[in-house]
């Protein structure tokens, strides 16, 4: 049973920091690209930013600039550090593996970014 369970999230000030992890579990090393997503209320959820095991990423252009992602492939763990946060960056982000071609999806973590 694969299982992502992440970290990380909470309230910030715009302009802030946070960092979200996600541990993945259950796949061993057929892992192959593991990501970030989120969703606003009343919104669909999107792709915020991918990366595979040999580090190339794909983050949207809506982030690029202030959001990084990385991964530990040896934890099977997947970051995401954002800065410069906006009141626009709310919304629950959820992390996603792709296990043996199959997608899983994490349970989600509550980012809020207000004064």
């Amino acid at each position: 049973q694969v299982q992502l369970v992440e970290s990380g999230g909470g309230l910030v000030q715009p302009g802030g920091s946070l960092r979200l992890s996600c541990a993945a579990s259950g796949c061993g090393f057929s892992i192959t690209i593991m990501g970030w997503y989120r969703q606003a209320p009343g919104q669909q959820r999107e792709l915020v930013a991918t990366v595979t095991p040999g580090g190339s990423t794909n983050i949207a252009d809506s982030v690029k600039d202030r959001f990084t992602i990385s991964r530990d492939n040896a934890k099977n763990t997947v970051y995401l550090q954002m800065n410069s946060l906006k009141p626009e960056d709310t919304a629950a982000y959820y992390c996603s593996a792709i296990c043996l071609g199959r997608y899983y999806w994490g349970q989600g973590t509550q980012v809020t970014v207000s004064s």
